[in-house]
């Protein structure tokens, strides 16, 4: 058979040049060169038309054989390389254990979220339910209905952003209480959380938007006596057991009688510090008896019905709990102050 030394080297050819290859692009270059549409062993298998037709037989059969000595060989390789490329890869991808972790930066709740969180928890254990309202509110709820009618000096004290002559932007959460009172009836315990709005000029202590948070009780046989004991339970659930209250003579157009509430100082303990300017005590919030008028205005008898509310600033609770001199600092959003507080 002529052509069976051709076939021999061509095989030889292959198998060296399948042995000295280093990469798997190259090997499947030889592999269309050999075993391709025009690669030499199938040009090889087309010439079997100009053999003898005796001879055909071996010459197909041994064309066969080398396909499948050169595709073995082929596989053999493949798997060669793909091992180095992969132990290449291992070693170059290495992770050593035994070295520390990479830290992965995780938010937090801002810490005015965590106080009204806290906050609510604690007045919701007392059976209060959470009530919301809108932020642009008639300027007969944000005041009239509270005792404060247009010429009340207070209004002063609450100066404010009109929208129109009739509509402001709220300037406590007292709204809520009045829209609440108008579409339930006694007995009432709820709180309102939200943003509220004044014209105060930015400082370490006041901003023209903070957050409020305010409560009302209103039922049968509710006393000061009441008041004193929610708030007292309230401010040792927050500020710790030993928490000590004071209870002073105050205002508010729509409570009577009215007080202030201090208490020991979360910064030092009732030592006396800056914070508390040396006495001990802080001023946390405002409280009273609802007036009587109040409670008329939104349909509940007097005679009949009594109630309390309060009223306190979450900024000013956080910046009380937590020693902060800035109340700034709660609006900026500094990363790393905020990052304090996780």
């Amino acid at each position: 058979m002529d052509n069976a030394p051709k076939l021999e080297k061509l095989l030889e050819d292959a198998l060296v040049s399948i042995s000295s290859t280093t990469g798997l692009e190259r090997l499947d270059k030889i592999r269309i060169g050999v075993l391709g549409k025009k690669g030499s062993l199938t040009a090889a298998l087309r010439g079997m038309k100009d053999i003898a037709p005796k001879e055909r037989p071996l010459f197909g059969k041994r064309v066969n054989e080398i396909r499948d000595a050169v595709t073995k060989a082929m596989d053999e390789k493949i798997s060669a390389l793909e091992e180095v490329a992969k132990k290449e890869r291992l070693k170059q991808e290495h992770i050593d254990v035994t070295l520390p972790g990479t830290k992965h930066s995780i938010g937090g709740l801002h810490p005015l979220t965590q106080i009204y969180y806290e906050t609510r928890d604690i007045f919701v254990s007392m059976g209060f339910e959470i009530m919301d309202g809108p932020e642009v509110e008639y300027d007969k709820y944000n005041f009239e209905m509270l005792n404060i009618p247009k010429d009340h000096p207070a209004r002063d004290m609450q100066d404010t952003f009109y929208v129109t002559p009739d509509i402001v932007l709220r300037t406590h959460t007292s709204p809520v209480q009045i829209r609440t009172m108008l579409r339930k009836e006694p007995p009432i315990r709820v709180i309102a959380p939200g943003r509220v709005y004044r014209s105060d000029d930015v400082d370490s202590t006041h901003s023209p938007i903070f957050n409020q948070i305010e409560g009302l009780v209103v039922g049968k046989d509710i006393s000061f006596a009441n008041l004193k004991d929610t708030l007292n339970r309230f401010l040792k659930e927050f500020y710790g057991k030993d928490t000590k209250t004071k209870f002073r003579p105050g205002h508010f157009p729509f409570t009577e009688p009215s007080a202030e509430v201090d208490a020991t100082c979360a910064k030092c303990g009732g030592s006396g510090c800056g914070v508390c300017k040396g006495t001990g005590m802080i001023e946390i919030l405002g409280c009273g008896m609802v007036h009587p008028s109040v409670l008329a205005g939104c349909g509940i008898d007097p005679e009949v019905y009594t109630g309390f509310a309060f009223g306190m600033g979450l900024d000013r609770l956080a910046t009380i709990k937590y020693g902060i001199t800035d109340i700034r600092l709660l609006f900026e959003n500094d990363i790393r102050f905020l990052s304090q507080f996780k």
